[in-house]
């Protein structure tokens, strides 16, 4: 993880994990990897955003993308994938390969002991979920900071895990257009367009900071 140990241990915690998770900040098993030539993993250099809703937080060489790497006892590849973050799974936020597909494919690779050679990169695994519509990404991390304010679905000593927040960021959505509705049949229309028009371009600066933040690779899958 890019996380200093302490939200590493929190993740451990959180994803009931029974193995060892290690804070990697400065990146250095990353780029181990990297030299080696096993796996090159995405970089994202703008933390502004998510460094702002949590002070723990700490990124001083940005955060790198999700990456699976297997190897065996004399250092054979079996496998390996890299998130490429593109505007389709949301910056890398979402699109996982499962955990059963990377077990299949590292028993495969296993089983031909005959074989010296390195798993290519994986570029279609086998994906835990699709990645959400930019807007309603928006919506989420709105609903999330009560629509004051846009709250990324990071670790924290909240009692609810990220996806239990996901759920009820999602529930919030139709009561704030609900409550929009109600609005407009209630009070003068003009006040109401007028607080609306207001609410979207007090959002426009807040859209596009998110967007600016989220990293977007065009270029083919190569490495």
């Amino acid at each position: 993880m890019s996380e200093p140990q302490r939200l590493a241990d929190a993740a451990k915690s959180e994803w009931e994990l029974n193995f060892d998770t290690v804070g990697d900040p400065h990146q250095e098993i990353a780029g181990q990897c990297k030299e080696r030539g096993w796996l090159e993993l995405f970089v994202n250099e703008q933390t502004s955003f998510i460094i702002s809703t949590d002070e723990r937080l700490s990124h001083p060489k940005g955060y790198f993308q999700p990456g699976v790497l297997g190897i065996d006892i004399n250092k054979r590849i079996l496998y390996r994938w890299r998130s490429v973050p593109t505007r389709a799974n949301i910056g890398g936020a979402s699109e996982r390969p499962t955990a059963s597909y990377i077990y299949k494919k590292l028993t495969e690779s296993l089983e031909q002991t005959a074989s010296n050679l390195d798993a290519l990169l994986d570029s279609e695994p086998e994906l835990d979920s699709k990645g959400r519509p930019f807007p309603v990404f928006v919506a989420l991390l709105m609903a999330n900071g009560w629509f004051i304010r846009p709250v990324p679905f990071l670790l924290t000593n909240s009692k609810l895990s990220a996806l239990q927040r996901v759920k009820r960021a999602a529930r919030r959505i139709p009561v704030f257009l609900a409550l929009w509705i109600a609005a407009f049949l209630i009070l003068p229309t003009n006040w109401v367009a007028t607080a609306a028009i207001a609410y979207g371009i007090w959002l426009i600066p807040i859209v596009i900071m998110i967007r600016k933040g989220l990293q977007h690779i065009d270029e083919p899958e190569t490495k």
